[in-house]
């Protein structure tokens, strides 16, 4: 990069519940768990988010709701509202578009922002951010984190360290001294299964592995050593992406009834969701380039981890092989009690040109895909399916998500 960029992450604070404990006077000061499912507790529910009320008792996101009425029975448990968390992100995101042309959105309560060359205008990334967390309170009454750094990574890490209401600045030249003492999970691409790789090489902690001896990573990792070195480093030079007006991800998971392991039911839940990802694309006239696997495991680890394609896809074929490589990556002895497919980063569908290249004709759905979209749209998803999933299709759950 010819100069530091000012990038800025934006992390709402323990969003869901904040929206609640706003519009309900009596629930302020009091721990509030969203994600309770009809059951109260004895369900296979899990939370969604905790007010920080309620993470006193130790409460946290993505824990069983059995086991959080176990930690904390007197906590207050809300099923989510879901359009009503949607129509706040849009008022949030609609502040962060006050400060930035370039503004990523992440998930429902957080997103990027990229102010480089905003100083004359705007003022440091400090006073951007201190402007940007009062002008969310201002709008919304709610509080932000934010981290602000030179690239993604290091800001996003950043908005984390003073949560609630936190502001981190991490200056030029600093990433590596600030990101040294966390922990290796910090980084991206670093799950359950990477961790224990990388404790067995001695590091636990980011500055451990930024002082590894990089041909050692090189023979452990491969290609993907060098670009955990590199973040380790706190260089990221990923830039913040516009995304496109309308639909921001798309994407299908499933939560099995009982934990398993069995190697042939995972691979027909992949098959069954990757299909119906590549079909709700097809149907909404997308074609995707990034996709990502959500895994969640029996202990309630959740990781998810992505692979962003060259030639964007609406393929049920191309998103199975690839949520199937990120599988393997990800599995280990555990059962699964989730899987996901999300596809996102909707752009060209072909790559762009040389100067003297041939034009290629845009690349359409296959005939297989065409008569099966003509198939379901006549008779319904379920009157064509896969030889290989006679049998072994998964019953949908509120689990499978809408596009958004």
């Amino acid at each position: 990069m010819p100069f530091p960029r000012t990038i800025l992450h934006v992390d709402m604070d323990a969003f869901y519940a904040a929206v609640e404990q706003r519009d309900r006077p009596e629930l302020r000061g009091k721990p509030v768990i969203v994600g309770a499912d009809p059951k109260g507790g004895r369900g296979r529910g899990v939370v969604s988010t905790a007010s920080y009320e309620a993470r006193r008792f130790g409460v946290v996101s993505a824990m069983p709701i059995s086991e959080a009425f176990r930690r904390c029975p007197q906590g207050v448990y809300l099923q989510p509202d879901m359009a009503r968390y949607v129509k706040e992100s849009e008022r949030i995101m609609a502040v962060l578009a006050r400060f930035s042309d370039r503004v990523e959105p992440v998930s429902i309560d957080e997103a990027f922002l990229d102010a480089t060359g905003s100083e004359r205008a705007l003022g440091t990334g400090e006073t951007i951010g201190r402007n940007l967390k009062l002008a969310i309170r201002e709008e919304t009454s709610l509080s932000a984190s934010v981290g602000v750094a030179c690239s993604k990574l290091v800001a996003k890490v950043a908005s984390d360290v003073k949560k609630p209401d936190g502001l981190t600045i991490v200056v030029p030249g600093a990433e590596a001294a600030f990101l040294a003492p966390l922990p290796v999970r910090r980084l991206w691409g670093v799950g359950p299964k990477m961790e224990e790789t990388l404790a067995k090489l001695g590091v636990t902690t980011i500055g451990e592995l930024a002082a590894l001896d990089p041909d050692r990573l090189a023979r452990k990792l491969g290609t993907h050593g060098h670009d955990l070195l590199k973040l380790a480093r706190g260089e990221d030079e990923r830039e913040v992406a516009r995304e496109p007006a309308g639909y921001k991800s798309l994407g299908q998971e499933h939560t099995y009834d009982e934990d398993t392991r069995d190697p042939a039911r995972l691979r027909a839940t992949l098959l069954q969701l990757a299909d119906g990802v590549a079909a709700r694309l097809r149907a909404h006239a997308l074609k995707a380039r990034t996709v990502t696997l959500k895994y969640r495991d029996e202990h309630f680890r959740t990781t998810t981890h992505a692979r962003t394609l060259e030639r964007a896809t609406d393929s049920g074929d191309e998103l199975y092989r690839l949520a199937s490589e990120l599988f393997a990556e990800v599995h280990g002895k555990s059962r699964v009690r989730l899987l996901g497919i999300y596809t996102t980063n909707f752009g060209e569908t072909t790559p762009q040109l040389g100067l003297f290249d041939a034009a290629a004709e845009p690349a359409k759905p296959g005939k297989v895909d065409r008569v099966r979209d003509e198939v379901a749209r006549r008779f319904g998803g379920e009157a064509i399916t896969r030889a290989s999933l006679l049998g072994r299709r998964e019953r949908r759950n509120p689990s499978d998500k809408p596009p958004r």
